[in-house]
């Protein structure tokens, strides 16, 4: 769904020189003064467009319990391979797979205790997102659940908000020209903004996949988060000026 606002200044020259100061919506805009060889006018237009995600990245990884760092090393490495080696089985190419961080940390000098944290982001489908992250979880993940929704071409989504807030800034200012009885000349200087609408961070760190059981215990098992994906919203901004003439 699109929607915009808008919003105009008409400046006519008269006899007399007339400073007239624009307030600007972005740093780069510009104060115009008027006089009769100046004849303007102003518009600015937003524009807005939210579509379905075609792309979820997920961000997976673990972290392991204290121990000696040779112990945690060795810990940290079996959950690695365990991880990527179940999300691979699933159909997820390594191309999909890319990791984001890694480190071994000391948490207690005196006892020698050390920690490995490690994490990845996984490209998936956007109905496949509840079932990686669970693949992953159950395979060791434990600082797993942040989700990015984006679109596989961000270009054209944002090209595209683009083009549609300036046609309704030129289209606007034709309507106003016609309206005044003025005709409206070339432009003469314009800005654009894009932005993205961003989600609060929902990262479920130290999500507890429970810890291993002793033997006879009753193995937990459930089913999958539920999980809707986010809109993928951009918003631009034209702030144009056009001769009238």
């Amino acid at each position: 769904m699109n929607v915009f606002k808008l919003a105009a200044v008409l400046a006519l020259g008269s006899a007399m020189l007339v400073p007239v100061a624009i307030q600007a919506q972005q740093t780069n805009q510009i104060e115009l003064k008027l006089d009769p060889a100046n004849r303007t006018l102003i518009v600015s237009a937003d524009d807005r467009i939210s579509v379905d995600p075609d792309v979820a990245i997920l961000h997976v990884g673990f972290t392991t319990q204290p121990n000696d760092a040779k112990s945690t090393y060795a810990a940290g490495a079996k959950a690695s391979n365990d991880i990527i080696s179940a999300i691979k089985a699933a159909g997820i190419p390594e191309s999909a797979i890319h990791s984001a961080g890694q480190r071994l940390t000391a948490v207690n000098a005196k006892q020698h205790k050390f920690q490995l944290y490690q994490q990845w982001t996984v490209r998936t489908p956007p109905e496949r997102a509840a079932e990686i992250l669970d693949i992953a979880v159950n395979a060791g993940a434990t600082d797993s659940g942040e989700i990015e929704w984006t679109v596989e071409d961000v270009k054209a989504l944002e090209d595209k908000v683009l083009r549609t807030a300036a046609e309704r800034a030129r289209a606007q200012a034709g309507t106003i020209a016609d309206g005044l009885g003025v005709k409206l000349g070339k432009i003469i200087y314009a800005t654009n903004e894009v932005t993205s609408v961003t989600y609060p961070r929902r990262f479920a760190e130290n999500y507890d996949r429970a810890m291993p059981m002793s033997a006879g215990s009753a193995q937990i098992v459930s089913a999958p988060l539920s999980i809707e994906p986010q809109k993928v919203i951009r918003t631009a901004s034209i702030y144009a000026v056009f001769s009238i003439e």
